[in-house]
């Protein structure tokens, strides 16, 4: 119980301060967007649904605290290192128990067994920027209103190889030319499906790759780990048509969205030395990723 005058703790629920709650479409559709993404901004679920922020930052805090959604711990190191920043959330025991029964949505695609609350602050930074880069598509996609966004339910009516879009699962094994066997994690898998494009162009599929600068996108050694490397894996796998026959894609195309334009230009470079497999590869810079978005929908 908080005293008069006491402020409300960001990150710990008090007993007896919770306000009664009746969950609402719109709370439900929240836990749905922070279910699918994983990690969310304050800030972004505001753009997704829509209406009055202080309603929207209202509702979220009234979540958190009726146990539906869960404020990762970690990221006290923003408060700490850069001041105010909107709130990170992620799903919550009684959000996903909601969502298994109001929208009969399987456990297996949702993610709260507690793992996002002791989340490290290098995994939350490389999800938020999964999630930014899913949220500015989403939105897009939205404005133009000829081009979808679509999860692999929606575009194949199933989960391909017992996987599920919201967590990086959809892997594969590729061996390269030089004899090494690589594996293969895209960060996210989403397709996009443009109405007036030609049968059989309509839908692509993109592997998404969130690059936050901290890999080199090249080394001498070819064993040590590196952007090169995972480009020469997605080249590969489009030479061994290892998307058709293992993983049931007709096509596909590797988004790179990384943290400024200089770096966008050293992974463009990298990309232009394989002699086969050039157009696999779109390479963005975040803060240049909305008003790059036509590149996406090119077949």
């Amino acid at each position: 119980m908080l005293t008069p005058g006491e402020r409300r703790p960001r990150f710990e629920r008090v007993a007896g301060t919770t306000p009664p709650l009746k969950l609402t479409a719109r709370d439900l559709e929240i836990l749905r967007l922070v279910a699918e993404h994983k990690f969310l901004t304050s800030r972004q679920v505001i753009s997704l649904v829509g209406g009055s922020s202080q309603n929207v930052l209202r509702r979220l805090q009234i979540l958190f605290l009726g146990g539906y959604l869960e404020r990762p711990r970690s990221q006290l190191e923003f408060y700490h290192n850069t001041g105010s920043r909107p709130m990170v959330y992620a799903l919550g025991r009684r959000g996903a128990g909601r969502l298994r029964r109001d929208l009969d949505l399987p456990f297996s695609r949702m993610e709260w067994r507690g793992k996002h609350k002791t989340v490290g602050r290098l995994f939350l930074d490389h999800a938020l920027l999964v999630s930014e880069v899913m949220v500015t598509l989403e939105l897009a996609c939205r404005r133009r209103g000829d081009v979808k966004l679509l999860s692999i339910e929606d575009s194949a009516g199933r989960q391909l190889s017992g996987t599920s879009l919201n967590r990086p699962t959809y892997r594969w094994n590729v061996k390269t030319r030089g004899g090494r066997r690589l594996g293969v994690i895209p960060d996210k898998v989403f397709a996009v499906e443009q109405s007036d494009a030609p049968p059989g162009q309509k839908r692509t599929y993109f592997f998404l790759e969130a690059d936050r600068a901290t890999m080199p996108v090249t080394r001498r050694n070819p064993n040590q780990t590196s952007l090169s490397r995972k480009m020469e894996a997605y080249v590969a796998t489009w030479k061994q048509d290892i998307h058709r026959t293992e993983l049931g894609i007709a096509r596909f195309r590797v988004l790179t969205v990384t943290t400024s334009s200089e770096r966008s230009r050293s992974l463009k470079a990298a990309c232009e030395r394989f002699k086969e497999g050039r157009g696999l590869f779109v390479c963005l810079a975040k803060e240049t990723l909305s008003s790059s978005l036509d590149t996406l929908f090119q077949n």
